[in-house]
């Protein structure tokens, strides 16, 4: 069965045509097939999430009315597909060139096998809801050819080590000792609101992760979470705040800053988990405007324990800025 056509005059076709609409017709073979799954065969490279965008504002019209992705189309049915350049087998946007010098020159270790960044804070590890461009695409971009693949990732706003893999079985064996207890040492710099005791803190609280409407992750300590463990120690006490050294056995997203909240000590420029008074506090008085939170260093060891790697990422400029001017 098919559904009637509705004519089009020639004034509606002219206006058609410079739009640059096309209209197809549903082959028989595809009676029955889906409005979404039929549009993903004839605009191919185009994701899920922007077919139904089309569809569901009406941009896409059968039989000269609208459809839901659902529908069922019928052989002869007719499909306007509006006007849609996806880019080319190979062709794909490039990032800015000053992103480009950028990522550039936070390259802090390369050989054969991986490959480290001090990663700016405001960098997404990778691209995605809304970010165009994260650390990894932007480094394919200035390595056409080489396969890069990152290894672990960091938060957008936490600054600091961030490595990728050049070769496939490299990065196999970073993954198998990321799950390995004790695998790899990871060492972040910290600062936290308030006088921490001294010594070093044991943090042993589970992390669940939530969303929160609109589909953000909020993360909080709960019985049912997953087991996180972080020790923090501190360096030096400046300003009535805590310069600290934190260490993590686990790698939970969120984990350093909603272990620091849960002992009552947040980062210092968290507006996620941290003091909204301390924050505006510190931006006011010495200027720090973003996350104090670096992922420092990392050790481990690749063939079996027998090439040991001992990387490191020095402290960005502007939170040794904080640090002077806290005195």
């Amino acid at each position: 069965m098919t559904h009637p056509k509705i004519p089009k005059g020639p004034a509606d076709g002219a206006a058609e045509a410079r739009a640059g609409a096309r209209m197809v017709r549903v082959p028989d073979d595809r009676d029955g097939q889906r409005l979404d799954n039929f549009l993903l065969g004839q605009l191919k490279g185009a994701p899920k999430s922007l077919i139904y965008k089309l569809v569901r504002s009406g941009q896409v019209r059968v039989n000269g009315g609208r459809g839901k992705p659902e529908r069922k189309l019928a052989g002869g049915d007719e499909v306007r597909i509006p006007p849609l350049r996806l880019p080319e087998e190979g062709e794909k946007p490039t990032p800015p060139k000053g992103f480009l010098d950028a990522m550039e020159a936070s390259i802090v270790f390369e050989d054969a096998r991986l490959l480290a960044i001090n990663k700016p804070s405001g960098v997404a590890s990778h691209g995605g809801s809304g970010i165009s461009f994260g650390a990894i695409e932007t480094l394919r971009a200035l390595r056409p050819g080489q396969t890069l693949e990152l290894v672990h990732r960091l938060d957008r706003d936490t600054s600091g080590l961030l490595i990728i893999a050049k070769k496939r079985s490299a990065l196999k064996e970073m993954q198998g000792l990321m799950r390995e207890e004790g695998g790899i040492s990871k060492r972040y710099l910290a600062l936290l609101a308030g006088r921490m005791p001294d010594g070093v803190m044991t943090v042993d609280a589970p992390l669940h992760i939530g969303l929160r409407q609109g589909g953000e992750r909020h993360v909080q300590v709960h019985r049912d979470g997953k087991a996180s463990l972080s020790h923090f120690k501190v360096l030096e006490r400046r300003g009535g705040q805590s310069y600290c050294e934190v260490r993590i056995e686990t790698g939970r997203t969120h984990q350093i800053r909603v272990h620091a909240q849960h002992i009552g000590h947040p980062v210092a420029g968290d507006d996620k988990y941290g003091d909204p008074a301390v924050n505006k506090r510190l931006r006011e008085q010495v200027g720090l405007r973003r996350l104090f939170l670096h992922a420092s260093s990392l050790e481990f060891a690749l063939d079996g324990g027998k090439v040991p790697y001992a990387l490191t990422a020095p402290l960005a400029p502007e939170l040794l800025d904080v640090l002077d001017r806290l005195g």
